[in-house]
């Protein structure tokens, strides 16, 4: 153990460490897109369940071992067994992945944070063409919000295949992006409802992976912050509270998404049917208030049956106008805080204001999230003796932030945004599945969870109450195994892989499968965290097999 470790001026300091990491983008975007899709207020139970059955457990078992031990992931997990070595070297793998690509959001953020002070709002309308005579097309077909998010921002283009060139602006942007991480890197350890939904496996995969991903279990990034604590220190008053409010402010997170939302899909419905109503007027020559919103349906059948060649000559004008069908069509990940929060900023008073105020609060939580997931792959590279004595924190910091940028450019491509959904969608879900039963397997079977329990009645003078007993011993590893099971037959076994592609001639996303170079990238996504703990595990067997060695629990 190392006695010169900094250690946490004082536990509130840890405690707001670790909400700055837990509480980021994904309770704003990725958990009211999840709530929507897997029945509103309903997803809430299988997600709370989770929560007690999953989450807490979890966390409070990465909080004990990192303050336990005095570790980094990989060293933290090495002494536990010399097999489980590789669970730490798996966590730095999905955090570096996590490194590469979630940075670039808060490059997004920066872009229109810097555009946030224009008057108006850039996407607060369609701009002209080339030749002034009218509005833009693909604006015209999708929305300002859109067009400005899809063509200004990205330049995006119609599929993968077509990679484009590096969008400068949105280049220099990540530079900056990574630059402020680096800086705030350097400061250290002194600044840190529909019921029927629930028999979908889907809706309790993606309540358990939400839980793992909005707490950070399995990147290493806690172990690393519970590394610093006072041998001491109460984790398990530290672990309900960060939960609790991770939960709370997803839930809050939630309640403010689904009034913007509703008024989002009002706002559209009412235009589209203002229209259709105009579009009635002009061609039929009506009187003006003679078609209006509630009986708009009966002037279409009247005007089809009477005049039924010039009806049918804008049929393809006229828009299928539904409530029902806005309020359930969701937006997920960054399309969701692109898009239809501007949407909602740009029809409000003093709108610059609100736009500043609202991309800042998305810098704030992701460059929480980012110091979280930058000291997951820090901590353990700067435990290391080598490493240590051949160069100083600032050095990995920089040469781990400089390559995580260079690498990153890729997001910044016209392409970028389809390359940044695959890492969204991949690096992560599977890998926190398998790391942390890993983990609970280690601690409770492995190590012991008898001679475990000891160690936290000696480190803090608290004996282990049997809710988290019975969680670490059963109740979470065969949660874990059903739902790897339930994620391979739902998820892989499904057939195709497809993305979302947007189609500028209609303005809207368009589904296309992936081209197998992108499939062969997804699938290094998904088995690289694995490769890294079966092969260590593997090389400790053969090692000790030549040399004739017992394999002991754990390392004195």
């Amino acid at each position: 153990m190392e006695k010169t470790r900094p250690v946490w001026d004082n536990p509130l300091q840890f405690v707001f460490a670790c909400i700055s990491y837990a509480v980021g983008l994904g309770n704003v975007w990725r958990f009211p897109y999840l709530c929507q899709m897997y029945g509103g207020g309903g997803f809430l139970i299988p997600y709370l369940i989770m929560l007690i059955l999953e989450g807490m457990p979890l966390l409070y078992l990465e909080l004990n071992v990192g303050q336990l031990l005095r570790q980094g992931s990989i060293g933290a997990w090495k002494s536990i067994s010399p097999y489980l070595g590789g669970v730490g070297i798996a966590s730095m793998v999905v955090s570096f992945f996590l490194c590469i690509y979630y940075n670039v959001i808060n490059a997004w953020a920066f872009w229109y944070l810097f555009h946030s002070f224009q008057e108006p709002l850039p996407w607060s309308n369609c701009p002209v063409n080339s030749n002034l005579s009218a509005y833009n097309e693909e604006c015209e077909r999708s929305s300002p919000t859109q067009y400005f998010w899809y063509r200004e921002t990205m330049n995006i283009s119609p599929s993968i295949l077509q990679s484009g060139e590096i969008q400068w602006e949105l280049a220099v942007c990540l530079i900056l992006s990574w630059f402020v991480v680096y800086l705030c890197i350097l400061r250290g350890t002194e600044s840190t409802g529909k019921l029927e939904q629930l028999a979908n496996l889907k809706t309790w995969i993606n309540a358990a992976t939400q839980i793992f991903f909005s707490l950070g279990l399995g990147f290493g990034s806690l172990i690393a912050f519970a590394s610093y604590n006072e041998p001491n220190n109460n984790c398990e008053r530290h672990a309900i509270i960060v939960s609790l409010i991770n939960s709370g402010t997803s839930i809050f997170a939630s309640i403010v998404t689904f009034s913007i939302y509703g008024f989002k899909a009002t706002f559209n419905y009412e235009n589209c049917m203002s229209r259709d109503i105009l579009l009635l007027t002009n061609t039929f020559d009506l009187e003006e208030g003679s078609v209006t919103t509630e009986n708009l349906g009966d002037m279409k059948n009247y005007l089809n049956a009477t005049f039924h060649q010039e009806y049918s000559s804008i049929v393809p004008l006229l828009k299928n106008c539904s409530l029902e069908k806005e309020l359930s069509t969701a937006v997920q990940g960054t399309g969701l805080a692109f898009i239809v929060y501007t949407e909602a900023i740009k029809n409000m008073e003093v709108s610059q204001l609100w736009s500043v105020m609202y991309f800042l609060m998305l810098l704030m939580l992701g460059l929480g999230s980012m110091l979280g997931s930058t000291a997951a792959i820090i901590t353990p590279l700067t435990d290391s003796k080598f490493i240590s004595k051949h160069l100083p924190k600032e050095a990995v910091s920089g040469l781990l932030c400089f390559t995580c940028c260079i690498i990153g450019l890729v997001f910044t491509l016209e392409s970028g945004s389809y390359w940044f959904d695959i890492f969204n969608d991949y690096s992560v879900t599977l890998s926190l599945l398998l790391i942390v039963f890993a983990e609970i397997i280690g601690v409770c079977y492995v190590y012991g969870l008898s001679r475990f329990e000891n160690d936290i009645e000696m480190m803090t003078g608290h004996k282990l109450s049997w809710y988290w007993k019975i969680m670490w011993g059963f109740t979470s590893p065969l949660l874990i195994i059903s739902l790897f099971i339930f994620y391979l037959t739902d998820y892989i076994m499904a057939g195709t892989l497809q993305y979302k592609a947007w189609d500028a001639t209609l303005g809207q996303l368009v589904t296309k499968d992936y081209p197998p170079y992108a499939l062969a990238v997804i699938g290094l996504l998904l088995v690289a965290p694995v490769c890294c703990i079966t092969v260590v595990a593997i090389v400790n067997i053969v090692t000790r097999i030549k040399r004739n060695e017992n394999c002991n629990v754990i390392q004195t």
